[in-house]
């Protein structure tokens, strides 16, 4: 298998920043947690969340006879391999972290072993990532990098985690081992990514525009990431027509994706559109930071829908809690600023966010925001410190962290 096949069918795979676990990907540590009301239903034949069995029913099917033959040949790390990719990609595909679970599950006989095999530690990366652990996750890849130096998919997993924890300079040494181990997008994609996230926005947004643009053979999942990363870095400079351009472009390839619906309803509810939001997101609510964009965009037109979305979230959020699941407080802490006026309440989740490693600019922003809503300049200290040191050029964020100085001095 070449790397570049490598690299779709794990991207293909999981969540995580730009569309997928690649670059975010897509996803998502914790401390004490929140009090929350359990929303129970008045009416016990209320639909709280329809699942789309009928769309993924042929794919269980298959993976029922596979894990049926993995019963039967336990030590098969092939096939647990192929099982646990599997349930990847219906887990990416239906925001449904259940099958992450299952993925782990798939590689049980391996997963505590010292080291794993390669692949299986590429997994257990994934997975880890997967739940914010974004130390394991790349102790995991380094391990797989000593072992294979030219293994693309690990590099490019590496990249993002970095990404994810605001270390573009990291990223980007890590983008620039794949010139000649993946495509010539995935390349300027990943490096025009970290350039766009270190005080080189335009540049970046130059070079993978014209990445793009002399490669129009190039694969659905490619060019949807580069898509999204273009209209990211498009969004941070204030350029909201090619912004877009760029995400319409993305969402005509017809791939749906969690994190591409996430940005460019984040983009329309900075441009005031929530009916744009409220039709696009109609219909994807099972995952939690849909729900929520769908919920914010449902209130700002008055349309009483919005309430029984957020208690449906914040059930949501209390059941995770239960079963030590904290991969949802960014989401939680943007209900509370947004949807339920709890400033001071936000601002200690947005806080244990950054804490725990998330620091992608919608990560800052949260925190910017909840700092100025409870009237708290000092809470922000690190993020503004972090702004200061990447150079990180984003519109959005030049006014709150200028608000916040001012606040401070």
């Amino acid at each position: 298998m070449n790397a570049l096949i490598t690299v779709r069918s794990i991207q293909a795979g999981a969540g995580g920043r730009a569309g997928r676990w690649l670059l975010g990907l897509l996803l998502c540590i914790a401390g004490p947690a929140l009090a929350a009301t359990p929303f129970i239903p008045a009416d016990p034949d209320q639909v709280l969340e329809k699942l789309p069995l009928a769309a993924i029913k042929p794919q269980l099917r298959e993976l029922q006879g596979l894990q049926r033959q993995l019963a039967a040949r336990p030590d098969d790390l092939e096939l647990a391999l192929q099982i646990a990719r599997r349930h990847l990609a219906i887990g990416r595909a239906e925001a449904d972290p259940r099958y992450y679970g299952y993925a782990q599950a798939a590689l049980a006989p391996w997963w505590h072993r010292n080291p794993p095999p390669s692949e299986a530690l590429l997994l257990r990366a994934v997975l880890r990532q997967n739940r914010h652990d974004f130390d394991g996750a790349l102790a995991d890849l380094r391990h797989v990098l000593a072992i294979q130096p030219r293994h693309a998919t690990a590099w490019l997993n590496q990249a993002v985690i970095q990404q994810v924890r605001g270390e573009p300079v990291e990223a980007l040494q890590s983008c620039l081992a794949l010139r000649r181990l993946a495509s010539p997008l995935i390349f300027n994609t990943c490096t025009s990514g970290a350039l766009g996230g270190n005080g080189q926005a335009e540049f970046a947004y130059t070079t993978l525009r014209r990445a793009l643009e002399s490669t129009p053979d190039s694969g659905v999942e490619e060019r949807l990431w580069a898509l999204t990363v273009l209209a990211e870095i498009a969004t941070q400079r204030g350029a909201t027509a090619d912004a877009e351009q760029h995400f319409r472009a993305a969402l005509t390839l017809g791939r749906r994706d969690v994190y591409l619906l996430g940005a460019y309803t984040d983009f329309l509810l900075d441009q005031n559109r929530p009916a744009e939001v409220r039709d696009l997101l109609k219909d994807e609510q099972r995952a939690d930071h849909l729900l929520l964009r769908l919920a914010l965009a449902e209130r700002r037109m008055d349309d009483p829908a919005w309430q029984r979305h957020a208690e449906l979230l914040e059930a949501r959020f209390a059941a995770a809690r239960q079963r030590g699941d904290n991969t949802h407080i960014a989401t939680e802490a943007r209900l509370l600023l947004e949807l339920r006026q709890q400033p001071q309440q936000a601002l200690e989740l947005a806080q244990r966010n950054w804490a725990r490693g998330q620091r992608e600019p919608r990560d800052a922003r949260l925190l910017l925001e909840a700092a100025l809503a409870a009237k708290q300049p000092k809470a922000a200290r690190a993020v503004l410190e972090w702004l200061s040191r990447v150079k990180l050029e984003d519109q959005r964020l030049a006014g709150s962290s200028q608000r916040l100085r001012e606040l401070s001095s």
